[in-house]
């Protein structure tokens, strides 16, 4: 895990290196539409995570529900060009999905470092549409099955992913709302493009993660 949180610090600083070059001050007139938010800016991340799985192809015979989770980060708004913004972030984010199956109740829960690398535009004042490629690592699988009479437990990390794959990308889109300077309340959706595992059973299926995230940013 801490390979992952350094490797992905390691790209939002390069990140910003680079945005920050392109970066040119706008008028005062530009800044005052947006109330000081088109201006380069620090995040603190937390929020919710609603996770669910989409299954590839397969003989199933059973569905899969929401698994609540959190994802807390840390972020960067970097001006471009009005009224485009570069935001990357660096996320601990909570994935999974339960199942209710013939044979009990399966639970999965996956832990990853996200680093979205999103376009931020500023559509009009304190409303802003971010969309863009993100990099997922996975850090841990941990599988909980509870037929009635007993729990079994069984928790795998990095290094022994079990078949899934490490490294994924995905696809993120969403909103957010200023509500001060300081405070921004978002809302987005992510999509893997990539499998979590490329061959599924019975039991457990080749899927990709699907997730809404609800939560805010506390601007410095």
């Amino acid at each position: 895990m801490k390979k992952h949180f350094f490797v992905a610090i390691a790209l939002l600083l390069m990140a910003g290196t680079v945005s920050a070059q392109f970066y040119r001050p706008r008028q005062r007139r530009q800044e005052n539409t947006y109330n000081n938010n088109f201006r380069p800016a620090f995040s603190i991340i937390g929020g919710v995570n609603v996770a669910n799985i989409i299954k590839g192809n397969g003989n199933y015979t059973y569905g899969s529900d929401t698994k609540i989770g959190l994802n807390v980060g840390v972020g960067l708004d970097l001006p471009i060009i009005y009224p485009l913004s570069f935001a990357p972030e660096v996320l601990y984010s909570q994935k999974g999905y339960t199942s209710q199956t013939n044979f009990g109740q399966f639970k999965q829960r996956t832990d990853y470092i996200d680093v979205p690398l999103l376009a931020k535009i500023h559509v009009v004042p304190g409303f802003n549409i971010l969309v863009g490629p993100q990099i997922s690592f996975l850090v841990s699988t941990t599988n909980t099955f509870d037929n009635g009479f007993s729990q079994t437990t069984q928790q795998s990390y990095n290094n022994s992913s079990n078949g899934y794959n490490k490294t994924l990308i995905d696809g993120v889109a969403g909103v957010s709302f200023d509500l001060s300077q300081n405070i921004e309340l978002r809302a987005r959706y992510t999509l893997d493009f990539d499998r979590i595992n490329d061959n599924g059973d019975t039991y457990i299926p080749n899927y990709r993660n699907q997730v809404w995230q609800f939560g805010l940013g506390f601007r410095f």
